[in-house]
């Protein structure tokens, strides 16, 4: 702890020497530790540092124990947003199977795969992007199916 106090005085110090002042409501800083330890802030010559648990960067959350389970549900659900703003489009009988597929691809998977590069992938977690990508191929590829079972598809004759 004395480490990160001593770095924060230095950038209070060198931050003032440049003309720049540290603002203490936006200022927060981030744990990154096995070991459990209390949440409580840092006192720098009458600042105070909050200390958080997580926090957004450029679009992807980071906590304090290097879990991506909770940005993996927040990465799906925009996901969904995008296929349900498009359903009418996935669902229409006047595409073809590889235009809904580049469709997904363009619209759809960038949303849940955005950041991805950082991700270290476990079981549970590519479970559940197969699940979802499943789910969202199924119900884009299969609307005959839906309406042959509700019976509400006629022949139509000449």
């Amino acid at each position: 702890m004395y480490a990160l106090e001593d770095t924060f005085q230095k950038l209070k110090e060198i931050s003032i020497q440049i003309g720049l002042t540290i603002n203490e409501h936006k200022t927060k800083y981030l744990r990154c530790t096995k070991k459990l330890h209390k949440m409580d802030g840092i006192d720098i010559t009458q600042t105070h540092l909050e200390q958080v648990k997580s926090f957004k960067y450029l679009g992807s959350a980071v906590n304090g124990n290097n879990s991506i389970e909770e940005e993996i549900k927040g990465r799906i659900s925009p996901g969904n947003k995008a296929f349900y703003a498009n359903q009418h489009l996935f669902k229409s009988k006047l595409l073809t199977k590889n235009s809904k597929l580049q469709m997904y691809k363009t619209l759809v998977r960038p949303v849940v795969t955005y950041a991805c590069e950082t991700w270290i992938l476990k079981e549970n977690i590519k479970t559940k992007l197969s699940v979802f990508e499943r789910k969202v191929l199924k119900k884009s590829m299969d609307p005959l199916k839906k309406r042959m079972a509700r019976g509400g598809l006629n022949r139509m004759k000449n």
